[in-house]
């Protein structure tokens, strides 16, 4: 229940701004500050939830994937930064980063009340739940938008580590049960 619930949350976020709803009409689209905002914003979320993960995972393979998440989030956010940079760009906060940030903010404060083995097992079940989200609208709606060619091409290479992400998690997952 708690997956399908995560689940549903990080899609309902992700999709639920006007930004994101598949078919918006082309003045709907977000802009490449907006999507660049949107990206950060979202590897901040999960670079949050690993530093976490780091501190409260009891399970060595959690704390292991946690120290993935960390790395690999820190390491595109960090390209992202510089692409902005040599850009000229300034990213825009927007409906759906605040968004994210919120939602991040309340599952933070949920999973910090847990412990031990039911911290691992929602960490990673969010976790899942995150990716899946995230990945689907990069794949449908960030990157089909995006106007840079190289925005597009970061955002196309963070969507091939994510679906790693994605299926590192599952298969953590598949080992607490």
């Amino acid at each position: 229940m708690f997956v399908r619930w995560s689940a549903a949350t990080a899609a309902a976020i992700l999709l639920s701004s006007p930004l994101l709803l598949q078919g918006a009409s082309a003045a709907d689209k977000p802009t490449d500050p907006q999507i660049a905002h949107i990206a950060y914003t979202a590897g901040v979320i999960d670079i949050n939830a690993a530093k976490q993960a780091q501190k409260k995972a009891k399970n060595k393979d959690v704390k292991a994937f946690a120290e993935d998440m960390l790395r690999d989030h820190e390491a595109v956010n960090k390209q992202a930064l510089a692409l902005v940079k040599k850009l000229n760009v300034t990213p825009e906060d927007n409906d759906t980063s605040k968004a994210l940030s919120k939602q991040a903010s309340d599952k933070l404060a949920e999973l910090d009340k847990l412990d031990g083995a039911a911290f691992d097992k929602a960490y990673v079940a969010n976790e899942v739940a995150y990716h899946k989200a995230v990945n689907g609208a990069l794949e449908t709606q960030l990157i089909p938008s995006a106007g840079n060619a190289e925005l597009k091409s970061l955002l196309q290479t963070g969507l091939k580590i994510f679906q790693g992400h994605q299926q590192h998690a599952e298969h953590v997952a598949a080992e607490l049960k």
